[in-house]
């Protein structure tokens, strides 16, 4: 197997060697072939084996902020049929190996978007029902530690995000504290959905841990929801019965709240680079202008630039939600219970 693993860091080969003899006994590796695409820092490998293809998946350096539960949360996605089937698991090692999907585009799922939104909404109401993932961040905690360090690190001027705050300030006092939580996967962007010919399936866990059960609902009607009736459709397929006026509030507060969540998830890693001087202005491209600087090689799509762009256009829609017709009166309905 030596030879085989030239692709793997040599400081993980011994790690990913027991960790493919675990997951296939003695039967011989016959390939080992790098994947890319991934967006989450890891290694990812196509091994043939036993007669089947499998994806080893070899976590990347990890940081304070580590999520210690994402094999946890894995294993139970995996055994509830949401996840691809997990062969073997090495948490300390950071080193997964699961059955290889072989993918289909999204834009082929049967019925169209409006479909597709509907089937990924059953996966999150789904996920929803199983065993409760563990504790990790609480939501609205993490997002006002973002703000705080993106605020004092020099990326904007000052002030520029004092409307942000204000506005999260009033939503998070408004929402309610003892809503009862559940699995979540917290990233359920199309990136992160499989489309096998047949069903969905969902990947890359670093993030899942048990949160509010609207906030993959939100995230996947921002994703999913572009054409008309793939928002009502998501909600629809996670939910089942129709939603009365208060969740409907509250997944209107939700919504806004997501964005700026992954604003702070865009700006992060790029608070820590000095900056010449701060940026006074937040005007963000659209998704078709941004689309179109890419498509004419003035934005790369893996670059820094890309991230910024992202995170202002997450920072615009965090007040567009604000501002959008109801808000006011969905803020006052959920603070009134």
């Amino acid at each position: 197997m030596t030879a085989l693993l030239d692709p793997v860091p040599a400081d993980r080969r011994g790690p990913v060697s027991a960790a493919l003899t675990a997951a296939f006994g003695a039967a011989p590796i016959a390939a080992l072939h790098p994947v890319t695409g991934g967006a989450s820092g890891a290694l990812t490998f196509r091994v043939e084996a036993a007669g089947r293809p499998c994806l080893l998946r070899v976590e990347g350096r990890r940081t304070p902020l580590r999520n210690p539960h994402q094999y946890t949360c894995m294993q139970i996605a995996s055994d509830a049929g949401i996840a691809p089937p997990v062969r073997h698991i090495d948490d300390a090692g950071g080193i997964a190996v699961m059955d290889f999907i072989a993918t289909r585009p999204l834009e082929e799922f049967p019925g169209g978007p409006v479909a597709l939104a509907r089937s990924a909404g059953a996966l999150i109401g789904r996920l929803q029902a199983t065993p409760v993932f563990p504790q990790f961040f609480d939501y609205f905690a993490i997002l006002a530690r973002m703000l705080a360090f993106i605020k004092g690190a020099n990326v904007f001027a000052p002030g520029l995000l004092d409307q942000h705050v204000e506005g999260f300030e009033r939503v998070r006092e408004a929402y309610p504290k003892d809503i009862a939580q559940v699995s979540s996967h917290n990233d359920p962007n199309p990136r992160n959905m499989l489309f096998d010919g047949t069903r969905l399936w969902l990947i890359d866990w670093e993030t899942a841990y048990r949160n509010d059960p609207l906030a993959d609902i939100a995230i996947a009607m921002d994703q999913l929801g572009t054409m008309p009736g793939a928002e009502e459709a998501v909600l629809a397929g996670a939910h089942g019965a129709a939603p009365d006026a208060l969740l409907r509030a509250r997944l209107t507060l939700m919504r806004p709240v997501t964005r700026l969540y992954y604003a702070g998830l865009s700006f992060a890693p790029l608070a820590a680079v000095p900056r010449e001087k701060p940026d006074s202005d937040l005007r963000a491209p659209t998704p078709a202008e941004l689309r179109r600087a890419v498509a004419e090689g003035r934005l790369s799509i893996t670059g820094p630039d890309m991230l910024y762009m992202l995170g202002k256009m997450q920072l615009a829609g965090f007040l567009a939600g604000l501002a959008a017709p109801g808000f006011e009166d969905a803020l006052a309905m959920v603070r009134g219970g």
